[in-house]
């Protein structure tokens, strides 16, 4: 049996780091409050200089290092992004140019927090389709453009970053020991764009637009969405979340991670947190929070993992793979 597996992961942060404190000075909050709500303690914030673009450059190439691979190796890349460089080309392409990549084909996915699930499901229907052998995954979000810095219940929440991984076509024998993607599950629901969503685009204001969100109708919504995907997921595996080894979820809220682990029986020690130092970096959320662990060495050969997101729209998903 022909499955698609993870052979490298990559992670580009901006220089700048932005603490709590820090913000104390400029915005009418504090780190105890911020912490006490969300986990997050900083987040990194992009200079002028860096864009989404030059992020999830950054982010391929650790990629490419760490699996040992070529830009020549990889015929797909799929980028994850809410925050692109440019209304189009999509970022994806410029990223292609960026590594010198001239054959092949790239383009973007638009799931906003969702965003890296949406495309590393994609990458593997094109790895179990025969129609790629490495699909290079990125997700990266330049979020500190499109935030309102007079809101302190929104901009305090949100970071800048990439991570990227590198899926490629690998030969198992068919058991549930095998490395590789076992199974993905995806939704999404247009009811609820206004209780997240950007107030701006070319078709209607011209203009970029800033982000707006009902910060308790998204914590409402947030845990039954993720755990009906998850549950699908068990489901189909015929395991549950005593079997995980490892429960990497989107990096939004500390309370709403705690909470969606607890409810799937997943132990607190198994849960891998990094929105304590990265915020909520949307699409580069949970390819930032697998890198870490991979970096670190937690997560290894064999393991099972569970990816879960959930986003703007709503769009939610949740994956199950063995390292």
């Amino acid at each position: 049996m022909m499955r698609s597996a993870i052979c490298g992961v990559g992670v580009g942060l901006p220089r700048r780091v932005v603490t709590n404190k820090e913000l104390e000075k400029t915005i009418d909050t504090s780190d105890e409050w911020i912490v006490q709500r969300t986990g997050i303690k900083q987040r990194y914030i992009a200079d002028p200089d860096e864009t989404t673009v030059s992020l999830g450059t950054v982010a391929a190439l650790d990629a490419l290092q760490n699996a040992g691979l070529d830009v020549k190796d990889i015929d797909v890349i799929i980028t994850a992004t809410a925050t692109p460089d440019h209304t189009f080309p999509a970022s994806a392409v410029e990223i292609q140019n960026a590594l010198g990549m001239k054959h092949g084909l790239a383009f973007d996915i638009a799931a906003v927090c969702s965003g890296f699930v949406f495309a590393l499901t994609t990458a593997d229907s094109y790895i179990r389709s025969g129609a790629a052998k490495r699909v290079l995954v990125i997700g990266s979000e330049t979020f500190s453009r499109i935030l309102d810095w007079n809101d302190r219940t929104t901009c305090v929440l949100f970071g800048d970053g990439a991570g990227a991984v590198i899926l490629e076509a690998i030969d198992n024998a068919g058991t549930p020991e095998d490395r590789g993607i076992i199974v993905s599950k995806l939704r999404s629901d247009g009811q609820h764009v206004k209780k997240l969503y950007v107030d701006g685009g070319p078709s209607t204001t011209k203009t970029t637009g800033l982000l707006r969100m009902e910060g308790r109708e998204v914590f409402k919504y947030a845990v039954g969405m993720i755990n009906d995907v998850v549950e699908d997921c068990f489901k189909e595996a015929k395991i549950s979340g005593v079997d995980l080894d490892w429960f990497i979820p989107h990096q939004a809220n500390k309370r709403i991670i705690d909470a969606s682990a607890k409810k799937l029986g997943i132990a607190e020690n198994k849960v891998v947190i990094t929105v304590d130092q990265h915020g909520n970096t949307s699409a580069a959320s949970v390819p930032l929070a697998l890198a870490t662990a991979v970096r670190d060495g937690r997560v290894k050969r064999g393991d099972l993992i569970l990816l879960e997101a959930l986003g703007g729209g709503f769009t939610w998903g949740a994956i199950l793979l063995r390292w």
